[in-house]
C-alpha cells in the first residue's frame, strides 16, 4: 500500500521563526508525519526576517518563475528550500520581493496589520498549490495553519475541483489564535475570486472579510477542523464543532503529541 501524503501549508515553522503555539506545532507535525509512515512536504512564507544565508536557504529554479495574477497585476513566485538538518526535511518557501522582503510578520512594529495582507495571502496559497502541481506530487491530505492560509479550502474544493492533483485530497485547517485587528479591503472578494470559484462561495467575506468571516471561510470548504489552540475565538470554535459533515478536533492539552493528529488524519481518509 502506498505511503499517505501530507502537504502542510504553514504560516510559521520553528526555528525559522520565533517560538509560539503555531510554530512549534508545525515543527512537531512535520518530524512526526515521517516517523508515522507518511510522506510530506511542507511551505511557508519567506518573510524578510527569516535569513537565507544563516538557515541555507537557495532558489530552486525549475520552480520558480510563475506570475501570479491578483487584480490584474502580475506578481513574479520565487521558490527557495531548506533542509532541516536533525532530519533532512525539506522546507519550501514562497517568495516575492514585493509581499515578503520586509522584516516583520504580517503586523508592522506599531502591531497594525500591513494593508496588502490579503494579497499576500492569496500569493502564498495559489504559489503553493501551483509549486505541487508541478512537483506533480499528489496530496492525500492538505494541512492548513494559520489565518493566512484560509484560501487553500476553498481553491482545493473550486479551483482545483477536478484537477488529478487534489480531486481526492482531504483539507483540514487548524485554527489559531492570530486574530488580524484590520480587516481585508472591500476588494477582496474581487482580488480572491478565480476560475472555478463564484461570487456565491465567498458570500461569507462579502460584507466584512475580517478575521472571523475569513476563518469561516475556511472551515466552510474543509473537510475537517483543528482547534490549535486554547484562546481561539469561541465564535469560530462553535462554528466549527456545529458544521454537518466535518470532522473537528477541539483543542486539548498535549494535542501537538503527533498519534491524536495521525488519527485525525486517518479518520478522514477513512
Amino acid at each position: 500500500m502506498p505511503y499517505k501524503k501530507v502537504l502542510l501549508i504553514a504560516t510559521e515553522i520553528y526555528p525559522y521563526l520565533p517560538s509560539t503555539e503555531m510554530s512549534i506545532t508545525a515543527r512537531n507535525l512535520q518530524m512526526g508525519i515521517l516517523n508515522s509512515g507518511k510522506e510530506i512536504r511542507t511551505f511557508m512564507p519567506r518573510f524578510g526576517c527569516v535569513s537565507e544565508r544563516r538557515n541555507q536557504l537557495h532558489e530552486v529554479i525549475r520552480l520558480s518563475g510563475l506570475n501570479i495574477i491578483i487584480n490584474g497585476a502580475d506578481h513574479h513566485l520565487i521558490i527557495k528550500v531548506a533542509s532541516v538538518h536533525s532530519n533532512h526535511i525539506q522546507i519550501y518557501f514562497i517568495d516575492n520581493e514585493e509581499f515578503f522582503k520586509r522584516k516583520y510578520v504580517m503586523v508592522d512594529a506599531k502591531g497594525d496589520g500591513f494593508a496588502d495582507n490579503e494579497e499576500r495571502s492569496i500569493f502564498y496559497v495559489r504559489g503553493v498549490l501551483e509549486t505541487i502541481k508541478k512537483l506533480r506530487w499528489v496530496p492525500d491530505i492538505v494541512h492548513c495553519h494559520g489565518s493566512i492560509t484560509a484560501l487553500a479550502p476553498l481553491y482545493v474544493k473550486k479551483h482545483f475541483k477536478g484537477d488529478p492533483c487534489y480531486k481526492n485530497s482531504k483539507v483540514i485547517y487548524s485554527l489559531y489564535n492570530d486574530d488580524f485587528r484590520r480587516p481585508y479591503s472591500e476588494e477582496f472578494v474581487n482580488k480572491a475570486k478565480i476560475d472555478g470559484v463564484t461570487f456565491n462561495d465567498l458570500n461569507s467575506v462579502k460584507e466584512k472579510p475580517d478575521h472571523v468571516a475569513v476563518n469561516k471561510l475556511a472551515i466552510d470548504f474543509s473537510d475537517g477542523v483543528i482547534a490549535g489552540s486554547n484562546e481561539v475565538n469561541p465564535e469560530l470554535v462553535e462554528y466549527a464543532s456545529q458544521k454537518e459533515k466535518l470532522l473537528f478536533l477541539p483543542y486539548q492539552p498535549g494535542q501537538d503529541d503527533i498519534d491524536t493528529f495521525d488519527a485525525f488524519y486517518n479518520t478522514l481518509l477513512q
